[in-house]
């Protein structure tokens, strides 16, 4: 026979435990850390051009930057309100100057802050948003480029060579400006559904 052993509480919660140990595989303690990990790793994940980060900062100015050389450059030459397809062009890059500045001005506080925005509904209006301007600078950015190809091409009497020029370079920085609207759309699209 066994002698009586006085069982304190913590021997008694050492026993307690070991045996669940015994008893739990390591697959499950191994399932339930990847569950862990996972669920933290969604609260904390920062795509590197999602909104509140310093790389969307800079998708931002470069956005707001070609925006407004393409803008600058159509509006040298005066005789843009002539063509439908240069006027579109003007038109969007005044909607994606202030919107890219704004968002701009969004990022660089939460970079200075540290605190990256992080709300559903706000990140839905810029991922629309976003999305939208991006698809109409697109096609802004090639009506134009086509129409001045095809003024360049025709015969020199509709489009002098240095005016052609520019609206060709102008279409060229709607398509620059497309393509950091696009980046930053996607990126922030890959945020959505994580929060």
């Amino acid at each position: 026979m066994e002698p009586m052993r006085s069982w304190s509480k913590s021997s008694y919660a050492n026993i307690r435990s070991s045996d669940l140990l015994e008893k739990i595989s390591t697959s499950q303690i191994l399932l339930h850390i990847h569950i862990t990990y996972i669920s933290t790793s969604k609260r904390n994940r920062q795509v590197p051009g999602s909104v509140g980060t310093s790389g969307s900062f800079g998708l931002r100015l470069g956005q707001a930057l070609f925006s407004s050389a393409s803008l600058l450059f159509m509006s040298m030459g005066v005789e843009f309100y002539g063509y439908t397809a240069f006027c579109f062009l003007v038109t969007i890059m005044g909607l994606v100057i202030p919107w890219s500045f704004t968002l701009a001005l969004v990022d660089g506080y939460s970079v200075l802050v540290k605190c990256p925005l992080r709300q559903p509904g706000i990140l839905v209006i810029v991922v629309v948003g976003d999305w939208v301007l991006s698809v109409l600078t697109l096609a802004a950015a090639c009506s134009t480029a086509s129409v001045a190809e095809i003024l360049f091409t025709a015969d020199g009497s509709n489009c002098p060579p240095n005016l052609c020029s520019r609206y060709l370079i102008s279409a060229a920085m709607a398509f620059l400006s497309w393509f950091l609207s696009l980046a930053s759309t996607l990126f922030n699209l890959w945020l959505l559904p994580s929060l």
